[in-house]
């Protein structure tokens, strides 16, 4: 792991404008809409900003309203619903053009003993032996992409399972959707921002579980119209977003123009860290031939 701080960290780095309002600016690329997993790694980042470091996010809920503008910056206002003795929850709106793109409730709680299980890790190749989508164009001799999906941003993405975007031909698997993910650069110890970072990250590659899981390629991706609705997730364990962490995803619905896709992340030795509930807008604007 390289030992220069993550891109990730300036992007969840928000800015105190008052007491629960935060504001979060995007990076500087040529993108129509503001990322989905920013707008959600900025909102847990401004809700942890105002719960006690003793407590730790374990799930949140999430809706996208409209899409971010990318040109300006958003306004996070926190609302503190609720501290209890072992849970704090917290309400986050985000603003941009005097209306809400975002919406997130998130739950905090102290660290507790209990009953502790999970299911196996699925079987996956080391992250290492996978290699990265500039090294897969190389390889098959195809021109570096310009794409924001391809490096321009903070998380070192490997494909186990080919993307239903990717140009290239590829098998006719139709799931589950697996990847390696870290970001890129070293990250302090503060484990909300590895939960941000994670946040930020599960948004990247789940709705492409639903797309593979009908059969979609790249010549149907101009008449298909792909957007996050909602986002859900839990987090069972402590876990690194600079280490490598193993994301299996899977579609088990698509109907009335969406997408279910669900999700568990894994760190490298097995300990399953995180779940991830989606649904997406999966429209189809051209009729196949």
């Amino acid at each position: 792991m390289a030992d220069e701080p993550s891109a990730l960290l300036q992007i969840l780095d928000l800015e105190q404008l008052e007491v629960n309002i935060f504001r979060g600016l995007s990076p500087d690329e040529s993108v129509q809409r503001v990322f989905g997993g920013q707008v959600a790694g900025q909102a847990l980042v401004a809700a942890g900003r105002t719960v006690p470091d003793e407590r730790h996010v374990h799930s949140l809920h999430a809706y996208f309203l409209r899409p971010g503008d990318p040109t300006i910056p958003i306004i996070y206002e926190v609302d503190r619903i609720r501290d209890g003795k072992s849970f704090t929850t917290r309400r986050v709106v985000a603003v941009q053009h005097g209306k809400a793109i975002f919406h997130l409730s998130a739950s905090f709680q102290v660290d507790e003993p209990g009953a502790d299980r999970q299911a196996e890790m699925p079987d996956a190749p080391d992250p290492e032996t996978v290699p990265s989508l500039e090294a897969k164009r190389a390889a098959a001799g195809m021109p570096a992409s310009k794409r924001w999906e391809d490096g321009l941003r903070p998380i070192d993405v490997r494909y186990i399972v080919d993307p239903p975007w990717w140009p290239q031909p590829r098998n006719e698997s139709k799931g589950p959707m697996q990847v390696w993910f870290r970001a890129n650069g070293a990250m302090p110890d503060d484990p909300l921002l590895h939960v941000c970072a994670a946040t930020y990250a599960s948004d990247l590659t789940l709705l492409d579980s639903a797309l593979l899981s009908n059969g979609m390629t790249a010549s149907d991706m101009r008449d298909v119209q792909v957007a996050s609705l909602d986002h859900a997730m839990w987090f069972h364990r402590p876990f690194r977003a600079d280490d490598w962490l193993f994301y299996d995803q899977s579609s088990p619905s698509s109907s009335n123009a969406r997408g279910l896709a669900i999700g568990r992340i894994f760190t490298r030795d097995g300990k399953h860290v995180v779940s991830v509930v989606q649904e997406g807008l999966l429209r189809v604007t051209k009729t196949s031939k």
